[in-house]
């Protein structure tokens, strides 16, 4: 004699069982963002994990929960499931510029995962340079290095903004600001 044990879990009709809470995040170069995915009832117990790529089927999972509220570290991010809200937060920190791509929570299961795409950027670093008036009419540049007789110069301007590549310079009353947002 067989015994078929079917789970029916709780799906509104065209609805999706899991979701992110926002699919796009920023956060700052060194800094940290947050990431939540909302799951519906019933997949409580499920390992959930995020991971890295175009394509969530074959993606590279840099974290993973083993299915309870614990959290669970990889590097540089984490992973916690609050099992009684039905959410999973993942958190990225020490955020580099290489760090901007689509990023997929998801639901591990029998057959296919589930996955949710997100987005992630990392929010552009603007730096401002004083002087005082006699130097106005020298070019001013930015250089990404400590010792200035070994710098290469990234950008520079005698005009009043230029942006080149991922580094712009802006140019107002005695200030100028260096945006760079990207590597």
């Amino acid at each position: 004699m067989w015994l078929l044990l079917v789970l029916f879990l709780p799906i509104v009709q065209g609805s999706y069982p899991l979701m992110a809470v926002s699919n796009a995040v920023s956060g700052p170069v060194r800094g940290s963002l947050t990431v939540q995915c909302r799951y519906e009832p019933g997949w409580e117990t499920y390992k959930k994990w995020w991971c890295r790529g175009a394509n969530w089927e074959n993606c590279r999972i840099l974290v993973k929960t083993n299915g309870s509220g614990e959290k669970a570290k990889g590097n540089q991010v984490s992973i916690q499931d609050n099992q009684k809200m039905r959410m999973f937060t993942v958190t990225m920190e020490e955020l580099r510029w290489n760090n901007a791509d689509t990023y997929w929570c998801g639901i591990e299961r029998y057959g296919t995962d589930l996955g949710v795409k997100v987005k992630v950027t990392i929010d552009p670093v603007t730096m401002q340079c004083h002087y005082s008036p006699e130097w106005e009419t020298y070019v001013r540049s930015w250089c990404p290095d400590a010792d200035l007789s070994s710098c290469t110069i990234v950008v520079q301007t005698a005009g009043s903004e230029l942006k080149k590549n991922r580094v712009s310079i802006n140019q107002k009353m005695h200030t100028f600001s260096t945006t760079i947002w990207g590597e």
